[in-house]
């Protein structure tokens, strides 16, 4: 590509964000009327595919409002992929410094959540093992068996602050309730038979999930759990996760010191 093509192409998408020089090699275009309605088209379709990307803080916030940020997003971060589907991957990030969303202080957690959906919706199908697999491996190979997560899977844990239920009573359309007891809260989303899903978690089940996602065996992964939860019952966490179908599938791994 000749420097002049480069040079036009790179001001073209800058004129279209609202960032051109001075010195621009198509300050004469940007002044048709024509440019202007294409640049409004171009930002318009940024800002609803955050706003059918975010919906949970949407609602929480109101269009108007939301709708005013997300222009602000835009014009500070273009799109990377000529679909929109996955648009807004820093979102939450930037409601974290957004002087508005500051009398909001679950606003990006809350984003962050409808962002796994997005993610667990648009990953790669995987069938999860069947919740007895666990069961069916001799006694002494258990303790070193490996659980593989599936893609679509998603999992996060909020020291302080009850996201996931303000997340999963906004998401559903439902009134949250006035006395709601502001405590940490885990979250998983996961997507099942083209669905995804979703429901809290302990916190010892997120530090076993994050034990698993880094390749470590059943029997390291439980202490993590206990680590983080020493009342968890391990038990019950493990077999409502398989009933989840988090895992993708179970192997067998050196022993990790």
């Amino acid at each position: 590509m000749n420097n002049t093509l480069e040079r036009f192409q790179d001001d073209f998408v800058q004129a279209i964000y609202g960032d051109l020089g001075a010195d621009s090699s198509i300050a004469a275009l940007v002044v048709q009327p024509g440019f202007a309605i294409y640049r409004n088209t171009i930002i318009k379709g940024c800002i609803d595919a955050l706003q059918a990307n975010y919906p949970t803080v949407e609602r929480l916030v109101g269009t108007e409002w939301f709708r005013a940020a997300a222009a602000i997003y835009v014009r500070e971060t273009r799109p990377t992929n000529v679909s929109l589907m996955e648009y807004g991957e820093t979102f939450a990030d930037f409601l974290v410094q957004f002087e508005p969303a500051k009398e909001l202080p679950y606003l990006a957690n809350v984003a962050r959540l409808d962002r796994f959906w997005v993610k667990s919706h648009t990953a790669l199908d995987e069938e999860s093992i069947d919740p007895s697999a666990l069961g069916k491996l001799p006694p002494e190979e258990l303790g070193q068996a490996v659980l593989r997560t599936l893609v679509s899977a998603h999992w996060i844990w909020f020291d302080t602050q009850p996201i996931y239920t303000i997340w999963s009573i906004n998401r559903q359309g439902e009134t949250l309730a006035d006395n709601i007891e502001w405590i940490g809260q885990g979250a998983l989303l996961v997507r099942d038979d083209g669905v995804v899903t979703w429901r809290s978690l302990e916190q010892g089940a997120c530090a076993f999930l994050d034990a698993c996602a880094i390749g470590m065996p059943l029997e390291q992964a439980a202490n993590a759990a206990i680590e983080a939860q020493p009342s968890l019952d391990i038990a019950r966490m493990l077999s409502d996760l398989l009933t989840a179908g988090v895992f993708a599938s179970v192997g067998r791994s050196a022993r990790i010191s």
